[in-house]
């Protein structure tokens, strides 16, 4: 049975303006088999800047034997802070660090005053199998790194984001999650010092109901919206549809990617094997990914919700992207562009109803199911 969300009861409004996050530079290059080079990925994040997104995804400070796809990750942090001071932007940049290593190493080069990330990320999956196969930990070791690790960051100044993954299915183990459990898994990480918490469909497993459902649970258990972040991908097509559920649920904070790259870290990179995280969930990686960031800025417009997003720019991005990546990527907006915002009527009519109910006081042929009074 499905929960009854408290908060909601009688309400489920669309929110009427939105916080979004650009993680193409992290999640979405962190998936592709070829090497993105730096100035690429700094072109990305000045573009991100331009385009209005005050949240930015800038780097992976993991181990570059795993993913060396961020071997380069000192270099484009250093770049992105001077765009910081160039534009006088006053956003928040996340580097992910999700072992204790990595994040000691962020801590001390912050101290040695080396330009560093706000936000740092931790991430833990609902799921055993999934867990070991991302961090090679199980989910107590896994915690208690957490335990070491939040506050560490936090006393360092920087602020933290707890990751609760897998929370709609496991690609490793190809089952369903406890929602209760990821509920759980977001209190932990809430007690354990996090600033705030990315809820993670971590391939596509989520379908609009159950994230309605679990959404709802979060947030009469933590009803502040600027703590949750909805991060989903689309494997099934019904992404969208995802986020819609999840505004429905009163949340506000949402984060995607350009041409709707991104998903697992590769395990091929430039013609060679590397570690990654293992053997690919589905056969065909490039048909994976995350919700598109254009599609969604344009359903937004669609329904009049404020993102604050330069449309223009986006556009220019989206088609960068696509030559950065070197191939057509998975955006119907950046082929068939922007739609006007919802209740913006610039049409015209040359009829009146007036005339046509007049001439038809009753249907010509019976409608089954509606009312007689209606005519």
């Amino acid at each position: 049975m499905a929960y009854v969300p408290k908060f909601l009861l009688g309400g489920g409004k669309i929110p009427k303006k939105v916080r979004l996050g650009d993680i193409t530079m992290r999640d979405g290059f962190q998936h592709e088999e070829r090497y993105i080079h730096p100035d690429a990925k700094v072109w990305c994040v000045e573009q991100a800047i331009k385009c209005g997104f005050k949240d930015i995804e800038v780097t992976n400070f993991g181990n570059p034997k795993v993913v060396p796809q961020f071997a380069d990750c000192w270099e484009v942090m250093e770049r992105a802070a001077r765009l910081r001071e160039k534009y006088g932007w006053n956003g928040v940049f996340t580097g992910v660090s999700i072992d204790y290593k990595a994040a000691e190493n962020v801590v001390a080069m912050k101290k040695e005053g080396k330009k560093v990330p706000d936000r740092l990320l931790v991430m833990a999956s609902t799921s055993e199998p999934h867990q070991f196969a991302n961090s090679g930990r199980s989910h107590k070791e896994y915690l208690g790194n957490c335990e070491r690790v939040i506050p560490l960051m936090r006393d360092a100044g920087f602020e933290v984001c707890g990751t609760v993954s897998t929370i709609w299915g496991c690609p490793v183990a190809q089952s369903a999650t406890d929602l209760d459990w990821a509920v759980e898994l977001t209190e932990i990480f809430l007690r354990m010092g996090a600033s705030d918490i990315e809820h993670a469909d971590h391939d596509g497993q989520g379908n609009p109901i159950a994230v309605y459902d679990y959404f709802a649970r979060i947030m009469d258990r933590f009803p502040n919206p600027d703590l949750h972040v909805a991060h989903f991908h689309v494997t099934r097509g019904y992404g969208l549809a995802n986020v819609l559920a999840a505004l429905q649920a009163g949340i506000t904070r949402f984060e995607a990617t350009f041409g709707g790259i991104g998903g697992q870290p590769a395990n091929f990179l430039d013609g060679r094997p590397v570690k990654g995280t293992g053997k690919y969930y589905y056969t065909n990686p490039n048909a994976v990914g995350l919700v598109e960031m254009l599609d969604m800025l344009v359903m937004f417009n669609g329904m009049g919700i404020d993102h604050g997003i330069n449309m223009e720019l986006a556009f220019e991005y989206g088609h960068m992207v696509e030559k950065i990546c070197g191939r057509k990527l998975r955006s119907e907006s950046l082929h068939f562009g922007d739609l006007p915002k919802y209740g913006e009527i610039k049409t015209t009519r040359d009829f009146s109803a007036a005339e046509y109910k007049a001439k038809y006081p009753k249907p010509l042929y019976p409608v089954p199911g509606v009312p007689e009074e209606v005519w």
